[in-house]
């Protein structure tokens, strides 16, 4: 998409948000012509992409291949009671379009492996990661590192999440996924949502956090999280940092490193 102005729907529609001082009129028009892949159309996917068709992001490919359950309902607010037993790529468009028809979207409904990665996340600006397992946060990752773009990666469980982006193929400072994981998780480290449990606003909070660190990558204000862990502790209403280093043994970035 190259659409140099905004409709005048659009700019009624976006009216209080291009007041705010760092995006304007022609920030407005950045999130129009920026394409986001959100990988998981469940609880973190749900605000993210919420959010995103709402703040105008112009394309936005949504990624799952689950379909929707009841036990879904309590976090996964873009699927309503009715659409149990519907594909969650197809429920959620339908919502996103109700909220925002300006929108392109995009239905990937298939999972996501090392094979098909590279050829999913290619030609999008920037990819958000609200995935539930280590597995395939850590090939995205990858295929992300390899094609240049930014990730912002979210994940929760119980009522703690975590909030990140990765951009380590500008190189130095910034670190990658294995930098904060150097070795992959074991399943039991890594345990699903239906085995020990979520709170649903816990979830829904870190989504909008995530959707707020999408927009500030596109538009290019704000600080990066990039290289910082932001912790997020819903029953105690906060949210503290730690730095993540930059791995010298790092098999992604000391890799980056030997070809420069």
């Amino acid at each position: 998409m190259n659409a140099p102005f905004l409709t005048d729907d659009e700019i009624a529609r976006y009216e209080r948000q291009t007041v705010v001082p760092e995006l304007g009129e022609a920030g407005q028009r950045k999130l129009k012509n920026a394409s986001v892949l959100v990988i998981g159309a469940g609880g973190l996917g749900s605000p993210l992409l919420l959010y995103l068709a709402g703040a105008g992001v112009g394309t936005i490919g949504v990624v799952d291949y689950d379909t929707v359950e009841i036990s879904n309902l309590h976090r996964q607010i873009l699927h309503p009671a009715d659409r149990i037993g519907v594909p969650k790529t197809e429920s959620a468009i339908a919502t996103l379009r109700s909220i925002n028809p300006h929108i392109d979207y995009v239905e990937h409904n298939f999972p996501v492996n090392a094979e098909n990665v590279g050829g999913l996340i290619a030609g999008y600006d920037i990819v958000a990661d609200g995935s539930d397992n280590f597995t395939t946060r850590d090939v995205v990752h990858a295929a992300c590192f390899n094609a240049k773009i930014s990730l912002v990666s979210g994940a929760i469980q119980l009522t703690n999440g975590i909030l990140t982006t990765f951009k380590a193929y500008l190189g130095a400072p910034h670190p990658c996924f294995r930098c904060l994981y150097p070795e992959m998780l074991p399943a039991e480290m890594t345990p699903s949502c239906a085995e020990i449990g979520v709170l649903g606003p816990a979830v829904g909070a870190l989504g909008s956090m995530q959707a707020i660190e999408v927009i500030k990558e596109l538009l290019g204000i704000g600080p990066s999280l990039s290289g910082t862990l932001a912790m997020y502790d819903a029953w105690r209403a906060d949210m503290h940092h730690v730095s993540i280093d930059r791995r010298m043994d790092c098999p992604h970035c000391s890799a980056q490193m030997r070809a420069a």
